[in-house]
């Protein structure tokens, strides 16, 4: 049995129609009731929790259970009630921690890019508590992946398999609920699919013309890839980036977008809201070695390639 958490989200879905696409047995689905979306399953095998009723599940089932996803989390980079994120993103995150350790089951879980901060200390899944202790997330939603990561890296002992992934720029289907939180790929498409302007942030960095802020776009069914890859080797332990290792600009976005939609262009240029210009990333690129040196060899989707099957596979069906 697995158990995965965040598994009516957004990657948590893609995860749970792709176990289900390859007949994987016994997937358990942790998440609120008010985001149980069931037009985001391909079907209805698999079983389905509330939150509140995790602990008496796992006592039940100690035994059957062999690996715990855990992917559900407050992922908001403004959310600023810090009761919020502590109970969600610290306080789960430790207690799965804890209860995978002492019964000796498997945790993957979901660490964040957003853990680099701004970028100056490099982007590498370096697990040493001095590379670590360098990084200074721009958010609370950064500093509880941050913390918790420094935490458990610190621990002796572990469980049976011990996987933290720092997810970069993600996009792809299922993400509708996410509201603010959705890509920059799909929030542009909606724009140009309605006939809208298409409006990006200026630059106010001089290193940076506008639009041509880079980041590390990652279209999900590669995440996903590497999510089973992991599930496939056991023995697999460690700290890793998730993303192409190709960073792109929101210019080369909105190109692929009005291209794979047939709309001429039309862009603009606004001001950064001065309340996120702190918090703004103008540059992330995973560093990938190690992923690939631990033996995953798949190519990645092009940042077109994700776009052209993203718009003509769901968006427009």
């Amino acid at each position: 049995m697995i158990l995965i958490t965040g598994g009516a989200g957004f990657i948590g879905s893609n995860l749970i129609n792709s176990l289900l696409s390859k007949n994987f047995s016994e997937i358990v689905s942790v998440d609120h009731k008010n985001f149980i979306n069931q037009s985001y399953f391909i079907n209805k095998k698999f079983s389905r929790i509330l939150p509140e009723e995790l602990n008496s599940f796992l006592k039940k089932n100690k035994k059957k259970i062999k690996t715990v996803v855990h992917l559900g989390a407050i992922t908001s980079t403004t959310e600023r009630n810090v009761k919020l994120i502590i109970e969600n993103n610290l306080e789960l995150s430790i207690f799965l921690w804890n209860w995978c350790e002492k019964n000796k089951k498997r945790l993957i879980y979901a660490s964040s890019a957003a853990t680099y901060g701004d970028g100056s200390n490099s982007f590498d899944d370096n697990e040493s508590d001095d590379y670590l202790s360098k990084l200074v997330p721009l958010n609370l939603y950064g500093w509880s992946k941050h913390i918790f990561d420094r935490l458990i890296l610190k621990k002796k002992k572990k469980p049976s398999q011990l996987v933290g992934l720092k997810f970069f720029n993600v996009y792809g289907p299922n993400e509708f609920h996410k509201s603010e939180m959705k890509s920059v790929i799909l929030k542009i498409y909606e724009k140009v699919s309605n006939n809208l302007q298409v409006k990006l942030f200026k630059s106010h960095n001089v290193k940076f013309k506008d639009g041509e802020q880079l980041r590390d776009f990652i279209y999900v069914k590669d995440v996903i890839s590497i999510l089973e890859w992991f599930l496939d080797n056991p023995k697999i332990n460690g700290l890793y980036n998730v993303g192409t290792g190709k960073p792109r600009s929101f210019n080369d976005i909105a190109k692929s977008i009005f291209k794979n939609t047939n709309k001429a262009t039309s862009l603009k240029y606004i001001s950064t809201p001065p309340k996120i210009r702190k918090q703004y990333q103008y540059y992330t690129k995973a560093n990938i070695k190690k992923l690939r040196d631990s033996g995953y060899k798949k190519s990645f989707f092009s940042l077109e390639e994700g776009i052209k099957d993203y718009i003509r596979e769901y968006l427009r069906k």
